[in-house]
């Protein structure tokens, strides 16, 4: 069943090996050279779950990946149980969702401490498990990057998120998310972030205004 169909690939709930799993596969890209294209989608096939190993070692939780085929370019991973925070942030209560925006504020404090940036930072990116666990998916855009300007990309993106989404509460939520975010940083290096995307985001209405 295709759950998803997006510009680099498709997401589709699959059974296998007894279980429910998400299957993931590339397309090819008509405009690119063959070659360069099946270079790309190997690469990219590779890259998505050392990324998700990598955010495992840093303390977040990710899918559990089942394989990797390159020759198809796809990936088989586990389908989390549970709901997209983006479906359920209304329902909570002020405390209730200033709680959860703490806790997604450390997940994200890990990634970046640890050299991950994710690069698609939205709730609909973030699954609340029946155990209460925020489970991080979709690496797709992540990379490797301890550099200033990715994190408060990742920020950037986070909050542009949560204003499009749930812009009567986007306040709240993103404060409890910086709160969270420095409790893992540090205050230095989470203020350094932080104005860092303030300076992004002046950027960006600069560029709408012209």
């Amino acid at each position: 069943m295709l759950i998803k169909k997006g510009a680099e690939a498709s997401i589709y709930l699959e059974e296998w090996c007894g279980r429910k799993v998400v299957f993931k596969r590339r397309h090819p890209k008509k405009h690119r050279m063959p070659e360069l294209d099946r270079e790309i989608q190997i690469q990219r096939t590779k890259h998505e779950p050392q990324m998700i190993h990598r955010a495992k070692e840093a303390g977040v939780p990710t899918p559990i990946i089942y394989t990797v085929d390159l020759e198809e370019a796809s990936i088989i991973m586990e389908f989390v149980e549970g709901k997209q925070i983006k479906q359920i942030l209304a329902e909570l209560s002020s405390e209730e969702r200033i709680s959860l925006c703490y806790q997604i504020g450390k997940i994200i404090g890990r990634l970046h401490k640890n050299g991950i940036i994710h690069g698609d930072l939205t709730t609909s990116n973030m699954i609340l498990t029946p155990y209460g666990n925020i489970v991080l998916i979709d690496f797709g855009l992540s990379e490797q990057s301890m550099e200033v300007e990715a994190r408060g990309v990742d920020l950037h993106l986070m909050k542009r998120a949560l204003s499009s989404t749930h812009y009567e509460y986007a306040d709240e939520c993103f404060n409890a998310i910086i709160k969270g975010y420095g409790e893992i940083m540090g205050v230095e290096a989470a203020k350094a972030v932080l104005n860092k995307m303030i300076e992004i985001e002046k950027r960006g209405r600069y560029v709408s205004e012209r």
